[in-house]
């Protein structure tokens, strides 16, 4: 399992009864969780002083419970400074443990040579869009959330990327990628972090057991002679790492190079456990 363990602004305390008890910076959160299927003891301090918890609906989605909490505050990872704060379906702006990601394409960006064009679909509020970006690359940034997009901006002015060299795109993953390779763009470096459902700005359905491998072959042909690495990212039960090697070793068969792929997690500070977060699989050239 890769473990995001170098973070300081946050830690995931403890974890029981289908939720995790988190500390983001000076607050603690109890958010559900759907692989904590067990019951141990809640004997973690943290869990008697909370800032605020998430309760989930028997119905579907859910409602925050404040008892106090801002509405906005930031949490830090080496040099890159976000903005967190709660809203719908249990978020916070945040994965913290796609920092282990954060930290392995940052190492190959910094080792490469050469300049690294990253194009990053499904990008959210940008937190691997910065880290490329910090380690010296420059970044197209997509996501259909227009929200999600400004979101990331401020991320980045807070990180003091505000000049970086970062293409902000709010489109359909797919419609862009089939745009690009008519441009004839090509990128050195691609990361996918779909979701298992969702809509495009002009109502586009995605269903990632449909969608998700015909991506990462259109993707293949976004690819530049030279490619540095490829990134794909699943939450979704059933993409196991042994399924996205599969796709990434298919659709990548032409470029030499290894592919791995594996569970990533979380420590759990008061047992020295680990919680596992989702899958991802890496491409790396040669």
């Amino acid at each position: 399992m890769w473990i995001a363990d170098h973070w300081k602004d946050y830690e995931v305390i403890d974890c029981s009864s289908g939720e995790k008890l988190e500390r983001w910076g000076d607050y603690l959160l109890a958010r559900p969780d759907p692989q904590v299927i067990w019951n141990t003891p809640k004997t973690a301090k943290g869990w008697r002083r909370l800032n605020a918890r998430y309760h989930r609906s028997s119905k579907g989605g859910g409602e925050w419970e404040f008892f106090d909490l801002p509405e906005q505050w930031s949490i830090r990872y080496g040099s890159l400074t976000f903005q967190l704060k709660p809203f719908s379906f249990k978020h916070t702006g945040l994965f913290p443990e796609q920092a282990v990601n954060w930290d392995w394409f940052s190492e190959k960006i910094k080792k490469a040579g050469r300049p690294i064009k990253v194009l990053n679909l499904f990008a959210y509020t940008g937190g691997a869009s910065l880290a490329a970006a910090s380690a010296g690359a420059s970044v197209t940034h997509v996501d259909a959330s227009k929200g999600m997009v400004s979101w990331a901006k401020e991320n980045a002015l807070s990180s003091g990327l505000g000049e970086a060299p970062i293409r902000w795109i709010v489109d359909d993953c797919v419609k862009f990628v089939e745009r690009e390779i008519r441009r004839g763009n090509r990128y050195d470096a691609i990361i996918m972090d779909p979701p298992s459902y969702g809509r495009g700005p002009k109502g586009e359905i995605w269903k990632i057991e449909e969608a998700i491998y015909p991506l990462i072959q259109l993707c293949a042909s976004l690819l530049t002679d030279k490619p540095l690495f490829f990134l794909v990212n699943s939450y979704t039960t059933g993409l196991q790492p042994a399924v996205l090697h599969y796709m990434i070793s298919s659709a990548l068969k032409d470029y030499p190079g290894t592919v791995t792929a594996d569970e990533i997690g979380l420590p759990v500070s008061s047992n020295g456990l680990t919680l596992p977060c989702g899958a991802s699989g890496r491409f790396e050239a040669f």
